[in-house]
């Protein structure tokens, strides 16, 4: 059996998988019900007015009894929405970084380049949109062309890792490929071809030289026959 090469640090290895075309209330009873309450029988004396009751407290302490009741009630509600704040800006303080950015969602389908066709991009300059000409997955450049002339291959997906994360090894690179290509959001038009979806990750080696992004790719399976972008 002839040695195992390593790919070049400057082309991180791929893979690929077949791309598929995209694809009681419950009832609660109420009854009304309405409140009766007795009243007692309330004498009026000559100006109209109700007599008071005997043993009856003078209306000045149910007052003072209703100032104190509004005041501890005024209280408990200023400590409730202090206690409510300093809670949400403790969870502000302990709230993770942000992670890392995928550019699968990017609300433009389209690489920004100016020109095309454009030859000899490096693998490390894909933008997301790109379309590809005769595309080589192990090749360390391509030539880039406007999706609306023939290609056949397309980048759908990429994901950066954070710089100061450590190498994940390639089946967690493998796996990411994988998750940002079911992400992609691939158009209606994929069912107008034979494709394949293609993983492209960092090897140990260009990891160290700073390749952080994990590609996703659709590729026809032979030639240059895709005529349109893959994605919205």
């Amino acid at each position: 059996m002839p040695p195992v090469v390593p790919p070049p640090p400057s082309r991180p290895p791929t893979s690929g998988l077949p791309v598929l075309p995209p694809a009681v209330t419950d009832v609660t009873d109420e009854t009304d019900v309405t409140n009766k309450t007795d009243e007692p029988d309330v004498t009026v004396d000559a100006d109209n007015k109700p007599a008071p009751k005997a043993g009856e407290p003078p209306q000045t302490l149910f007052k003072i009894g209703f100032v104190v009741a509004g005041l501890v009630f005024l209280g408990l509600l200023t400590w409730w929405l202090a206690t409510l704040i300093a809670s949400g800006n403790e969870q502000a303080a302990n709230q993770p970084p942000a992670p890392a950015v995928s550019e699968s969602t990017s609300p433009s389908a389209q690489p920004t380049r100016g020109q095309l066709p454009q030859d000899g991009v490096s693998a490390l300059d894909y933008q997301r949109g790109d379309c590809f000409e005769n595309f080589d997955p192990e090749a360390t450049e391509s030539r880039v062309v406007a999706c609306t002339t023939g290609h056949s291959a397309q980048l759908v997906a990429v994901y950066r890792f954070p710089e100061s994360d450590s190498y994940p090894g390639i089946a967690a690179l493998r796996e990411k490929g994988r998750e940002i290509c079911q992400d992609a959001g691939l158009t209606d038009a994929v069912a107008n071809y034979v494709l394949m979806q293609r993983n492209s990750y960092p090897s140990d080696t260009s990891w160290e030289q700073g390749d952080r992004r994990v590609d996703c790719y659709v590729t026809a399976d032979k030639g240059n026959i895709i005529m349109e972008s893959l994605i919205p």
